[in-house]
C-alpha cells in the first residue's frame, strides 16, 4: 500500500506512515481501552500522530521537555498527571484523534521517568501552533498546557517506554523505502514516455547513447531497491527474539534504499532537463520531495552508524538459521509489537553471507563484486580502523557505506533467486554495485586520516565492471 501511495503522491503516503507510527506505542502497550479506541477511530477513517521529536532535542530521544507533573489534591477526579511542553515536526498533529506523546515525569529521574500517553488534538489544552513545512502534508508544532492525563491515557512507562520509542521507529519507518520506490516508478514512467516521444535531430531522445545509459542505470538501481526491500520484509515478518537480523536490514532500507531513490531521480532528471520543473508533471513533485525520505529518519548517517554495529558478527561470526521463505501470507505478526528491550544489536548474528554470492558467482559482475566484498573483510583483518579512527564518524561512515553494499547485495541475490530474475538483470545491477564500491574505496583513500595500509587497500579494491558488449 505504501508503494502505491508513494506512486501517486508523498502526501498520501505521509498520512498513512505517521498513522502507523502513532499506533506503535498503542499496539505495544497493555492498555486494552486505548487499543479499542484506536480501532474505532481507524474504522471511522481517522489518523494518528507520533509525538516523539522536539525542536531543541531533535533525534536525541533520551531528552524530552514534555513534562508530566503529578496531579494535585484539588485536581479533577481521574486526572493523574498534568502535561506541559512542546512537540515539533509531528505529522497529522492537526487532526489526529489519538496523539501518542513521549514524556517524562517531573518527580522521577532517569529512564524510570519516561511515559507514553495519548492526547486528543481537539482538547482545549492541546494548542496547535502551526505547520512547519510548505505543502499538503501537515507536519505540526503543538503545545500542551496543563493537559489532563488520566490512567486510561497512559500506554507504558519507564525503560519499556524508551524501548517502545525505538521499536516503533523500527516498524513505522520501514516503509520509507517503499515510498521511495513508488515515487521513482512513477517518475521513471513519466521520464521514459516523454523522452521516447521527444524527437531531436530526427531521432527519439531515447536513441542517444547517454540517455540510454541513464535509463539503464536508473532502471537497475530501481530494480535493486525493490529486490532488497521485498527480501527485507521476509526477514522482518519472520523475526523473533532468537532472530533479530531485521535490526540490520531495516536501517539499510531506511538509508540505502531511499538514497538510491535520490540517485534514480537525478539520472532521470538529466534526461528530462527543464521538463522536470514543469508543474503539470508528477516528476516536479518527486524531484522536490525524494530527498525527504532518507532524511525523515534523522539522517542517513544515523542509520549507517547503526549498521556498523553489526559488521563484526555479519562478516566474521556466522550462525545457523532456518531458511526464510517469501512472506506474503496473511498472518498476525505479533513480534512487531513485542520486540523486547531495544539493546543488544552488537550480539545479533547472521547466516553465512557468502552463500548467495557463491551460488551466483557464475554471473560475471556478481563474481567481481564478491572479490571486493572479500577484500573488505581482509581490510578489517589487516588494516582495521584504529581506536582514533573509530571515534571519527566521518571516516567510519565510508567504511559503513562499503559494508552496506555487501549487505545490500546479499538480499538482492536472495530475492533474485526466489523470483527467478534473469541473470542479465542481476549482472547489470552488480555492474552498479562494483562501481559504487570502487567509488567509496577511492573516498576512503582520500580521507585525511587513512593510513598507508588503508590507502594501499583502497587502490587495490577498485574494480572495473565486466562489460557485456552485446547487452
Amino acid at each position: 500500500l505504501s508503494e502505491i501511495l508513494g506512486f501517486y503522491g508523498l502526501a498520501y503516503w505521509y498520512a498513512e506512515q505517521v498513522t502507523i507510527l502513532g499506533l506503535g506505542p498503542i499496539w505495544q502497550s497493555d492498555n486494552i481501552k486505548a487499543k479499542e479506541r484506536a480501532a474505532g477511530q481507524l474504522e471511522a477513517g481517522g489518523v494518528m500522530a507520533f509525538a516523539l521529536s522536539e525542536r531543541e532535542h531533535g533525534a536525541d530521544i533520551y531528552n524530552t521537555d514534555l513534562i508530566l507533573t503529578p496531579a494535585g489534591a484539588d485536581d479533577e477526579e481521574g486526572v493523574v498527571f498534568r502535561a506541559s511542553g512542546e512537540k515539533y515536526y509531528i505529522g497529522n498533529g492537526n487532526v489526529a484523534g489519538m496523539v501518542s506523546v513521549f514524556s517524562r515525569r517531573a518527580d522521577v529521574d532517569g529512564a524510570d521517568g519516561y511515559v507514553w500517553f495519548v492526547a486528543d488534538s481537539a482538547h482545549p489544552s492541546y494548542h496547535l501552533i502551526g505547520n512547519v513545512v510548505h505543502g499538503q502534508m501537515y507536519v505540526s508544532n503543538f503545545r500542551l498546557d496543563d493537559y489532563p492525563v488520566r490512567e486510561e491515557d497512559i500506554l507504558c512507562t519507564g525503560p519499556d517506554a524508551f524501548s517502545v520509542a525505538l521499536n516503533t521507529v523500527n516498524v513505522g519507518k520501514f516503509n520509507l523505502c517503499t515510498a521511495s520506490i513508488g515515487m521513482c516508478e512513477h517518475a521513471f514512467y513519466e521520464a521514459i514516455n516523454h523522452a521516447n516521444n521527444r524527437i531531436l535531430y530526427g531521432n527519439p531522445v531515447t536513441d542517444f547513447p547517454h540517455v540510454r545509459a541513464s535509463f539503464v542505470e536508473a532502471y537497475v538501481r530501481l530494480a535493486a531497491m525493490k529486490l532488497f526491500s521485498d527480501r527485507a520484509i521476509d526477514y522482518f515478518r519472520s523475526a523473533s527474539l532468537d532472530d533479530r537480523r531485521y535490526l540490520l536490514f531495516n536501517p539499510v532500507t531506511k538509508s540505502k534504499v531511499t538514497s538510491e531513490g535520490e540517485k534514480v531521480v537525478v539520472l532521470l532528471w538529466d534526461v528530462l532537463a527543464a521538463k522536470g520543473f514543469e508543474r503539470n508533471t508528477y516528476f516536479a513533485e518527486v524531484a522536490r520531495l525524494i530527498g525527504a525520505l532518507p532524511r525523515l529518519e534523522g539522517t542517513v548517517h544515523v542509520n549507517v552508524a547503526q549498521i556498523l554495529k553489526f559488521m563484526p558478527n555479519y562478516l566474521f561470526s556466522p550462525a545457523e538459521y532456518p531458511e526464510i521463505g517469501t512472506r506474503d501470507d496473511a498472518a498476525d505478526d505479533v513480534f512487531f509489537w513485542a520486540q523486547g528491550p531495544a539493546r543488544g544489536a552488537s550480539k545479533v548474528q547472521f547466516a553465512d553471507w557468502t552463500a548467495p554470492y557463491e551460488r551466483c558467482a557464475h554471473i560475471p559482475n556478481v563474481a567481481r563484486f564478491y572479490e571486493q566484498a572479500r577484500a573488505l573483510r581482509e581490510l578489517l583483518v589487516t588494516a582495521a580502523p584504529d581506536a582514533e579512527q573509530q571515534k571519527d564518524l566521518d571516516f567510519m561512515l565510508v567504511v559503513g557505506h562499503l559494508f552496506t553494499l555487501v549487505v545490500y547485495g546479499q538480499l538482492i541475490l536472495e530475492q533474485a533467486e526466489l523470483l527467478g530474475v534473469a541473470d542479465d538483470l542481476v549482472d547489470q545491477i552488480f555492474d552498479v554495485q562494483v562501481r559504487d564500491f570502487s567509488g567509496y574505496a577511492v573516498t576512503l583513500h582520500g580521507k585525511s586520516g587513512s593510513t598507508a595500509a588503508q590507502q594501499e587497500w583502497a587502490v587495490a579494491a577498485v574494480r572495473k565492471p565486466v562489460t557485456d558488449t552485446e547487452r
